[in-house]
C-alpha cells in the first residue's frame, strides 16, 4: 500500500539527568530535501544521521531536530558579549545598506530579543564529550522519532488510498453514464444534417455520398478507443497504488494519461451532456494530481 509522505514523529530517552528529544517533520517534495538542527553534543553524529534517516524516508521536505533538555537547568553559561556586539553591528550596517529606519524603536528588549537567538551566542564553561553510552541512548530517540513518523506517513497512506479509490470509482461510474448520450448523438447528427441538406439544396441530394460522409464524419468523433484506455489506466493506478510505497511518480505519470484520454474524449463530445461528464470527470483527476504529489 502507499505511504504518505506527510509525517510527524517524535521520541524521548532519559539519560544520566538528561532528556534527550529527537523530532522529524515530513512534507512533500520530488526528492529528500533533509534540514537539520542538531544539538552541539552530538554534531560529530551529523552525517550518521542524515544516513539513517535517508536510508529509512527517502524522499520527502524533512525538518530534524535533536536537542537536550536538562533536569538541572543551572549549567554554566554565558552571553558571549562580543559576538552580540558584533550581530548588532552587522544589523545597522545592512540596515543602513536597505534604507532601513532603525531610530523608530527605543525598544532595547526587541533588539535583545532578536541577538539572543543568533547562532553560538550563548557560550558554556562546561565542554561536554559525547560518550558511547549516551550516543547510544540519543540513537533511539532518534530510531523512535523515524519509526514514528513512518508509523504516521503509513495511516496518511491509508486515508490517501481511499480516497483514490473513491475518485478512480467515480471516473469509472461518469465514463459509463457517457454511453447512452453516446449513441444518441450519431442519430442527432445525423438528422442535423440531413436537415440542413434539405433547407439548402433540397431533397435531390446522393444519399450514397450522404452515408459515406456520415461514416467519416461520425468515426472522427467516436470515442471507443479513448474510453478503453482510459478504463486501462484506471484498472493500472489501482493496481500501482497496491504492488507497495515508492509508487507516486509513477502515479503521477498514469494521472497524466488518464488526463490525456479524458481531455480527447472532452474535445469529440460535441453533446452538452457528454462534455458536462467529462467536466465531472476532470474535476475527479484534478483532486488526484493534487493529492498524488504526497505520495511516496
Amino acid at each position: 500500500m502507499i505511504h504518505s509522505m506527510t509525517g510527524y514523529g517524535k521520541c524521548v530517552v532519559e539519560f544520566n539527568g538528561k532528556k534527550i528529544h529527537a523530532e522529524l517533520k515530513s512534507l512533500n517534495s520530488k526528492a529528500l530535501d533533509l534540514n537539520t538542527r542538531i544539538a552541539p553534543i552530538y554534531r560529530e553524529k551529523e552525517m550518521e544521521i542524515r544516513q539513517l534517516i535517508q536510508q529509512n524516508l527517502e524522499r520527502g521536505k524533512v525538518d530534524f531536530v535533536l536537542w537536550v533538555e536538562k533536569e538541572n537547568c543551572a549549567s554554566a553559561s554565558s552571553i558571549n558579549t562580543e559576538l552580540a556586539a558584533e550581530y548588532f553591528r552587522q544589523i545597522k550596517e545592512t540596515s543602513s545598506i536597505l534604507g532601513l529606519d532603525m531610530s523608530g524603536s527605543n525598544d532595547a528588549k526587541d533588539w535583545m530579543h532578536v541577538i539572543l537567538r543568533m547562532p553560538d551566542i550563548m557560550t558554556h564553561s562546561e565542554i561536554e564529550e559525547l560518550t558511547s553510552e549516551e550516543w547510544s541512548e540519543a540513537r533511539k530517540a532518534v530510531d523512535g522519532a523515524i519509526a514514528e513518523l513512518m508509523e504516521f506517513r503509513k495511516q496518511e497512506g491509508l486515508a490517501l488510498a481511499k480516497k483514490f479509490q473513491q475518485n478512480i470509482d467515480n471516473i469509472r461510474t461518469l465514463l459509463a453514464s457517457i454511453e447512452p448520450f453516446e449513441k444518441e448523438r450519431t442519430e442527432k447528427i445525423r438528422q442535423r444534417i440531413i436537415d440542413a441538406l434539405e433547407q439548402n439544396v433540397g431533397t435531390d441530394y446522393d444519399k450514397n455520398r450522404l452515408e459515406q460522409e456520415m461514416i467519416y464524419y461520425i468515426e472522427k468523433l467516436d470515442i471507443n478507443e479513448e474510453k478503453q484506455r482510459l478504463t486501462n489506466h484506471l484498472l493500472y493506478f489501482v493496481e500501482t497504488m497496491n504492488e507497495g510505497t515508492g509508487q507516486g511518480k509513477k502515479l503521477g505519470f498514469i494521472a497524466q494519461e488518464m488526463g490525456r484520454e479524458i481531455n480527447t474524449t472532452g474535445s469529440k463530445s460535441n453533446q452538452a451532456e457528454m462534455q458536462n461528464i467529462v467536466v465531472k470527470m476532470k474535476d475527479e483527476l484534478e483532486q488526484i494530481k493534487e493529492q498524488v504529489l504526497n505520495v511516496m
